[in-house]
């Protein structure tokens, strides 16, 4: 099964990138929601969490509080290290096993997204990448205007993750995602057909994790 891995900055538009890879019928890993999983209450991640950086970083329902861990996070690279110590291997570990079973579904594609695939150095699991690209005053507008917060809070996130020049350097395939909505999705479609519909036999829409 060949392996794309689908990438780029905070804000860059993965999400929206996914969903369309979707709706052409691609099987589809995805990494954020693996982290969801992987911290959920009752598992270790999320025992190692609260261990790590106290009670005060849950909700009422016991589940993680992920904006204030962010907030937390974003604000101390060493925080940040140690809680990657604690997600990475165990999204590794369920990002295995999912594409083990599409595998066995007989998949001949599949996407595996994550944010921090290169930053992550699992680069190795996929066979080429694929890159969101939007330049940094586009992706501090998006981000601004999606998460509600302050440009001096998008700098110290955009901080945290590879300039996005250099993540488009290190991919096989950058998407241009500066322009329209209706742009996207024609590039998107054309690179599906291009790479991935001719001989790819679509056993069904898969979305795992």
């Amino acid at each position: 099964m060949r392996i794309i891995g689908l990438t780029g900055g905070i804000a860059s538009g993965k999400t929206t990138v996914t969903r369309i890879l979707e709706r052409l019928g691609a099987a589809v890993v995805d990494a954020d929601q693996l982290a969801r999983e992987a911290v959920m209450p009752g598992t270790a991640g999320h025992r190692a969490i609260v261990e790590t950086f106290g009670a005060g970083i849950l909700l009422p329902d016991g589940a993680i509080d992920r904006k204030a861990l962010g907030r937390l996070i974003f604000a101390d690279p060493a925080a940040r290290r140690k809680l990657e110590a604690i997600t990475h291997p165990a999204i590794a570990s369920l990002a295995e096993q999912r594409l083990a079973t599409l595998r066995e579904c007989g998949e001949k594609v599949a996407f595996y997204v994550a944010p921090l695939l290169i930053e992550a150095g699992v680069a190795g699991r996929v066979d080429e990448i694929w890159v969101v690209y939007v330049d940094r005053e586009t992706q501090l507008a998006r981000l601004i205007a999606r998460d509600g917060i302050t440009r001096a809070e998008a700098e110290q996130r955009l901080a945290a993750q590879m300039p996005m020049e250099e993540k488009a350097a290190r991919g096989t395939v950058v998407i241009d995602n500066r322009g329209e909505p209706g742009e996207l999705e024609r590039q998107v479609v054309m690179l599906w057909e291009r790479h991935c519909g001719s001989g790819h036999e679509k056993t069904g829409n898969h979305r795992v994790g």
